[in-house]
């Protein structure tokens, strides 16, 4: 039974995480914009172009086939991290489950799953992780500074070698807090909309309760990660000045001194194209997760 969550969770991240490949490509070129110059530019800087202008660009400039750079750490990523993550909540579902309440869980209990499910996944998905967000990023850097890795496996073997193992699980950290965060809202939320439409008679266990359940869990979790992701962010892209402390010393004092400068509502920077990512993939990913439990029921 235990397995079987692992295989179901797999299958339907990966076909979440492919579908919706191009729309992460296009969140981490926009969370990107003005991060590689190392020094000040000579005029203020130019507003930052949307989702579809930046999709336009990309293609303009590098082709459609560029929407799936990096399409190979996705599955890598999904295959590690995702697979980890729904396997482990699952275990802990059927675990942690009341008898007495028609095999339900509670919501407290829904989080705590998924906080411990998306905290161990990342740390197993962090090298797939950062390949990604390497091997989505190379195409806007100039042609002298690109690493033109070839596939996944090719980025993580030159990372160990030119940067060491330890490069694998850079900004880790980040990325486990981000992971719990995702995965205790999204999980959670996704079967407490669904058990709370079905006790209310709301819709049948169908195709519509599914959409509707993980539209819902998709725009809580985007909420609930938004502002971990623009803190990740700026900390991965730091400018440090040789001899001169870093602009942050952690995720913490960046925070702190983010909501200092430019209010609480700048952990919200970038939440359209977030919420453009996240919900497609949200219900792309249990409306195929159910279809694949069906699939699998006798098995």
């Amino acid at each position: 039974m235990g397995l079987k969550g692992f295989v179901e969770g797999g299958i339907a991240s990966v076909v979440a995480g492919c579908s919706t490949h191009p729309l992460d490509l296009i969140k981490v070129r926009m969370q990107l914009q003005d991060s590689t110059s190392t020094h000040a530019p000579p005029h203020p800087p130019a507003p930052k172009a949307g989702p579809i202008a930046v999709g336009i660009k990309l293609v303009q400039q590098e082709g459609v086939v560029a929407l799936y750079s990096g399409v190979s750490a996705t599955v890598l990523r999904q295959l590690l991290y995702s697979t980890t993550r729904m396997g482990l909540y699952d275990m802990f579902k059927n675990k942690w489950s009341d008898p007495n309440a028609g095999g339900s869980m509670s919501l407290s209990r829904k989080i705590a799953a998924g906080l411990i499910a998306g905290g161990i996944g990342a740390a197993v998905g962090n090298p797939a992780d950062v390949a990604m967000v390497r091997m989505q990023a190379d195409g806007r850097l100039p042609p002298a500074q690109r690493r033109n890795y070839n596939s996944v496996l090719d980025a993580i073997t030159r990372m160990v070698k030119n940067e060491g193992v330890t490069s694998l699980w850079r900004g880790s950290s980040l990325t486990v807090n981000r992971a719990m965060l995702v995965t205790a809202s999204q999980l959670a939320s996704y079967d407490e909309f669904k058990e709370m439409i079905l006790k209310k008679g709301l819709m049948r266990d169908g195709l519509g309760t599914h959409v509707t359940a993980s539209f819902a869990a998709g725009f809580v979790a985007s909420v609930t990660s938004n502002p971990v992701d623009v803190i990740k962010t700026r900390v991965m892209n730091m400018k440090v000045e040789p001899g001169a402390e870093p602009p942050y010393s952690g995720a913490l004092d960046c925070a702190m001194k983010t909501v200092r400068a430019e209010g609480p509502m700048a952990l919200y920077k970038g939440f359209i194209p977030t919420i453009t990512r996240q919900g497609p993939f949200t219900v792309v990913l249990f409306v195929t997760l159910e279809q694949v439990r069906k699939l699998l029921k006798n098995f």
